[in-house]
């Protein structure tokens, strides 16, 4: 590829209270190719589709050309290493998990506070002094190597665990020997979505075949296995236990009860939800039979007590509700209702201590309930304040822990008791932040079609709603997701220095169950970005802000929705953050697990009628000549095998030929890293000052 430079002057804050000094930009000019797609007798160019190539070398050496471009541009801004400083600083502290127990003893997470991995720690007792018992820092120089996944053979020999590499979703699963502390040669290769799930001296875990070389990042993903792996043998004496060669796209994984009684699988890629099937362990020979057959609904066993199984499910209930059913006859049409439906959204179920412990997500924040096991109320458990809670905890074991966090309270453990119904905190994060001078409030604001749409408002006591203040605005809208509160150091020197950070609810989401998610689905899309253009709107015609200091930020999903809505009204925003989207809604199914999204997002193959619709609100292809684009920072990363970075590549070479040359338009390309899980702490701290960095420069706020 020949790189042209186009010498365009990008003026980084135009609004007349706020002239910043002008960057000059040299944007690479991306050669464009003749290529046509014909859908339903429509012709739709696509003329940077050689950049779907990540491998090729001429792929490489542009985006080696865009990096530079936008080093060079975030190098200029002359508060970049500050915000990085303070963002390292906000960082620096003590992040613990949930306790859990595990044949007697106790194991922990914990980040000493700027360690790229969290490492998982051993104690014998509470009280006990912990010793490391795995450090995934050690197992790569630079900290891409991650931990994704780990389990405890119940028979108390082995331990498994799942490691994920420079983040991609290919999983490699190794096991320890407990006894003697030492790793086995049993490994295990090309795994994707996936654990390993014990049952005696080996284990159940799903993977695909090798991927040809050159496609293991791009390759659509097919024919997903569950294998059982004997422990001491090579992972090419496997056994297959369950594939379906008559759907090849679909996903397939394994789960065990801690009993070893029963062996769930589960099926799903094809709809809004799940197939359930089961084996009984308990019985020689016994055959997989399938419970449920409606894969537009979730179907989630919560725990297997003797013969009898306790089932989560929205088939009846869009906010959930639990059953119950016989192992002797599992079939769905036996199952009988334990616990209703309830107007809130039932987000998880467990049982701890011989209770039911119930979490419902109310106005997108944690209630949580305590049931007996024929399903009578008994109270309310009572949380620290707004935000939102995670339960962990033996079904035999009146001791449980719970992670709470919000936006101005950082995840803090605390120990529960079922019995006594009891909370202590156990361990709270010493963050160098006051969390006492800031205050967050929840609206409800009506969307284009009456609507009412919640948002949470995170910001500093005593603002001024002078319409003058920094908004970033954040929103995700789809898959069922709960968007809940939740505290991030990343905010934090936004709202130090007078920002407000909103996050808010918007359909296609789960935050009021499956009717709030199907609102925001397939033909009904649109109503998720009149959702998000109504929040920017509600901000400032409540004084909040104003449009010239809304930055908008979103990821996967997310990206999709800031694309769309920067192409609709681009006059609204002043910044726009786009990361790891889906911006080429035309053809997103044509990439590793892509096709698993038409049941949110349908396909342009389905029907000439989806075609159109998703042609009217596809980031890539509404993009118009010449349009005053708020400035912004694409961001992607070359092993993200989720969201292919061929999304925001073809993106971004488009948005620099339509942008009208006012504002930057810059995209930042992270190697050795994936979608986002699992990225080392260096990299979080590097991309996250990036971007601050330039919502701060391009809304013309200054940095103190």
């Amino acid at each position: 590829m020949v790189i042209v430079s186009a010498g365009i002057i990008c003026c980084a804050c135009s609004d007349k209270n706020n002239k910043r000094e002008q960057f000059e930009v040299n944007y690479p000019t991306t050669k464009t190719v003749d290529q046509t797609d014909d859908y339903f007798g429509e012709k739709v160019a696509d003329p940077y589709r050689w950049l779907e190539d990540d491998r090729s070398a001429e792929t490489e050496e542009w985006v080696k050309a865009q990096n530079e471009v936008t080093f060079d541009y975030l190098n200029k801004i002359p508060f970049r290493t500050a915000i990085r400083e303070r963002l390292t600083a906000l960082t620096d502290y003590e992040k613990y998990g949930s306790p859990f127990k595990e044949n007697g003893k106790y194991y922990f997470f914990k980040n000493d506070g700027l360690q790229n991995q969290s490492v998982l720690y051993e104690q014998s007792s509470l009280d006990a002094e912990p010793r490391v018992f795995l450090n995934p820092n050690t197992l790569s120089e630079d900290g891409t190597v991650a931990l994704k996944d780990c389990s405890f053979s119940n028979n108390g020999k082995y331990f498994a665990y799942t490691i994920s590499r420079s983040g991609s979703d290919w999983v490699e699963i190794y096991v320890k020997d407990l006894a003697t502390d030492q790793l086995l040669e049993d490994h295990i290769q090309w795994a994707k979505f996936t654990g390993a799930t014990w049952h005696g001296n080996g284990f159940y875990y799903s993977a695909y075949d090798a991927p040809a070389k050159g496609k293991e990042f791009s390759g659509v993903n097919e024919n997903h296995k569950i294998y059982y792996h004997k422990i001491g043998e090579p992972q090419s004496n496997d056994r297959l236990i369950y594939q379906n060669k008559q759907a090849p796209k679909r996903f397939y994984s394994a789960h065990v009860d801690d009993d070893e009684r029963v062996l769930f699988i589960f099926e799903s890629g094809e709809g809004r939800g799940n197939n359930l099937y089961l084996k009984d362990l308990t019985q020689n020979n016994a055959k997989i039979i399938q419970l449920t057959d409606n894969m537009d609904n979730n179907y989630s066993p919560v725990e297997v007590l003797g013969n009898r199984i306790l089932l989560m499910t929205n088939d009846g209930a869009p906010k959930y509700r639990i059953m119950e059913a016989d192992l002797s006859s599992a079939e769905q049409k036996h199952w009988k209702e334990l616990i209703p439906e309830t107007d809130a959204v039932l987000s998880s179920a467990n049982v701890i201590g011989n209770k039911l412990i119930l979490n419902y997500e109310q106005d997108a924040s944690s209630h949580v309930y305590r049931y007996d096991l024929n399903g009578k109320r008994l109270n309310e458990i009572k949380l620290p304040a707004l935000g939102t809670a995670g339960f962990s905890g033996e079904k035999d074991d009146s001791e449980a822990f719970f992670v709470f966090t919000s936006f101005l309270f950082p995840a803090s453990v605390y120990r529960y008791d079922t019995e006594t119904d009891k909370s202590e905190l156990y361990r709270k994060p010493n963050v160098n932040f006051n969390s006492d001078d800031y205050i967050t409030e929840q609206v409800f604001f009506s969307s284009k079609d009456g609507a009412k749409i919640p948002a949470f408002l995170t910001y500093k006591k005593g603002l001024k709603k002078d319409g003058q203040n920094p908004v970033l605005l954040y929103g995700y809208g789809g898959f069922n997701i709960s968007l809940t509160p939740s505290f991030s150091v990343s905010r934090l020197p936004f709202l130090e220095n007078g920002g407000i950070y909103v996050q808010v609810n918007l359909r296609g989401g789960g935050e009021y169950g499956e009717e709030w998610h199907l609102a925001g689905i397939k033909m009904q899309k649109q109503n998720v970005f009149d959702d998000f253009i109504a929040a920017a709107q509600y901000l400032t015609d409540n004084k909040y802000t104003n449009p010239e200091k809304t930055a908008i930020m979103g990821g996967s999903n997310g990206g999709l929705l800031i694309g769309a809505v920067m192409n609709q009204r681009p006059e609204l925003f002043r910044v726009a953050i786009p990361q790891v989207g889906v911006m080429d809604m035309l053809r997103y199914h044509k990439f590793t697990i892509g096709w698993n999204w038409a049941s949110d997002y349908g396909t342009s193959e389905e029907s000439k009628e989806m075609f159109t619709y998703l042609r009217g609100y596809s980031p890539l292809h509404n993009l118009k000549q010449g349009v005053h684009y708020p400035a912004t920072l694409v961001t992607t990363a070359d092993h993200d095998d989720r969201v292919v970075p061929a999304h925001s590549f073809k993106y971004a070479a488009a948005l620099q030929a339509a942008n009208d040359g006012v504002n930057p338009t810059l995209i930042r390309i992270d190697t050795k890293s994936g979608h986002g899980a699992g990225k080392p702490m260096t990299k979080i701290i590097e991309e996250q000052a990036d971007i601050y960095s330039f919502i701060f420069w391009n809304l013309g706020m200054e940095f103190k």
